[in-house]
């Protein structure tokens, strides 16, 4: 997808209610848009989210992204729709029933982000086939360093995305 194709700030202030973009977020939202693995480091604030969330609202498909806290998943997610983004969180607080609601949504295309634990990804792994997957995010990465390899073992599995979606 070329960047310069779309208009980055138009949707950023469709969706954000922003007229520029922080720092270096747009450089990062037009490399994630062209294709590229790009890795991001961010202090707490800086606007980390809409680097990846940009990309996914102008992109085809869903956006995974694997984060670790509970509560995070459900402040993005609620964000996101409040500024009428479909998106939605798939944890251990969710029921059997909720799980499958939002697999079907999953199936339709009806998602445009899916926040999951890492734990949780094998919940998705038989659909991997059937989406169209736009962009997967690792947020919070710096758990496996800050916190210790063993605070989420899920996290230091990662790596086989990489071989699955080259």
């Amino acid at each position: 997808m070329n960047p310069h194709e779309i208009d980055l700030h138009k949707e950023l202030k469709k969706y954000f209610g922003f007229n520029q973009f922080k720092g270096l977020q747009e450089q990062v939202v037009k490399s994630i848009i062209t294709g590229n693995n790009t890795f991001v480091i961010m202090p707490t604030g800086g606007g980390k989210s809409i680097t990846f969330q940009v990309p996914a609202l102008v992109m085809d498909g869903v956006c995974i992204v694997i984060t670790p806290l509970i509560a995070l998943m459900k402040d993005q997610v609620d964000s996101l729709k409040a500024n009428g983004i479909d998106a939605c969180y798939i944890n251990s607080s969710k029921t059997e029933e909720e799980r499958q609601f939002y697999l079907e949504r999953l199936k339709s295309n009806a998602i445009k982000l899916v926040y999951i634990a890492p734990e949780s990804l094998s919940f998705l792994d038989n659909l991997f086939n059937s989406l169209t997957i736009s962009l997967i995010a690792i947020d919070e990465a710096h758990c496996i360093s800050a916190w210790g390899h063993d605070f989420r073992p899920a996290y230091t599995n990662l790596g086989y995305l990489k071989n699955r979606f080259p």
